[in-house]
């Protein structure tokens, strides 16, 4: 079995902080073991990857505290007993869940409920609606903290997925035009086109209060990196298509060498079939926009 180090990341750190946070603010209201759980998953569920995903956090967290306070007001202002209420209620709870998106999870609700329907002397209401309190001191913490202290940023892993688009090319390239009669196919460029699409999505989710234009600017950026190298793996499946590529001109084999790939091909061009044709106009494409690729990225 492959061994895994323990990582303690900077996110682990701001989750850990946000909880400490939230539970001392919870503390001058009397320290109970549920406000405490509240705060502490509040303060998790909004330290998140993205601005977006936090926010989201945030709904289904609030959504959840209301929906298992109403629920357990109402119940226990029914004429029947503690376990009877918990029953119908979580059966109740569940099925109205099922109807949402899988964002929203039903736990937070019915362990609401359950404090609300089983404690005797309790005032449902004024429990109910410290209860989102508690939860939005957690949310409200994790929400800065997140935002405000190290916001994540992704924009080095999007460069070297681009890099490693471009090694990818290379190493494509060189296999090409290597001299023998095996073709290269494009599974390892397409991957990285998947990661490089993945680690966009989660950049343009990064809707953080500072340096929106700056960040608008870089996101720009790399959508047009992203349709260079979309329109980059088209031609190579084009090239990886053919039963053997054509011979390469010389201006490509100079284009190729400045690259540093290495071209073992050695047939001379000193004919032009239909076949050159083709594929030197999609080497020089592909060369093109890997320089116009590179420029984008690097902001030129």
């Amino acid at each position: 079995m492959k061994r895994r180090r323990i990582r303690v990341g900077l996110r682990t750190v701001k989750t850990a902080v946000a909880i400490i946070i939230a539970m001392v603010l919870v503390e001058p209201y009397g320290a109970t073991s549920s406000r405490l759980i509240l705060a502490m998953l509040g303060a998790m569920a909004a330290v998140q990857p993205t601005f977006k995903e936090s926010l989201e956090a945030c709904v289904t967290q609030t959504v959840g505290v209301l929906f298992g306070a109403a629920a357990g007001v109402l119940l226990a202002a029914l004429p029947m007993g503690p376990l009877t209420s918990v029953l119908l209620g979580i059966i109740f709870v569940i099925s109205v869940y099922n109807l949402l998106p899988d964002a929203f999870s039903p736990s937070l609700p019915c362990f609401i409920l359950v404090m609300i329907c089983t404690d005797a002397e309790m005032a449902p209401i004024p429990y109910a609606l410290g209860r989102i309190w508690d939860t939005a001191i957690g949310l409200g913490v994790g929400m800065l903290i997140n935002s405000l202290v190290f916001p994540y940023d992704n924009s080095r892993q999007i460069r070297e997925t681009a890099d490693g688009l471009d090694r990818d090319l290379l190493l494509f390239l060189e296999d090409m035009f290597d001299g023998n009669s095996s073709l290269p196919d494009t599974d390892a460029m397409n991957k990285r086109i998947a990661t490089l699409e993945g680690q966009l999505s989660v950049f343009a989710n990064q809707r953080l209060l500072l340096h929106m234009r700056r960040r608008k600017r870089e996101l720009t950026r790399y959508k047009a990196c992203e349709r260079k190298a979309r329109e980059l793996v088209s031609h190579l499946e084009v090239l990886s298509q053919l039963d053997r590529p054509g011979r390469l001109s010389e201006d490509n084999r100079r284009r190729l060498a400045a690259c540093g790939a290495r071209v073992e091909d050695a047939r001379a061009l000193d004919s032009v079939m239909e076949k050159d044709v083709v594929t030197n106009f999609h080497v020089a494409q592909i060369l093109t926009l890997r320089h116009e690729l590179l420029e984008t990225l690097s902001g030129h």
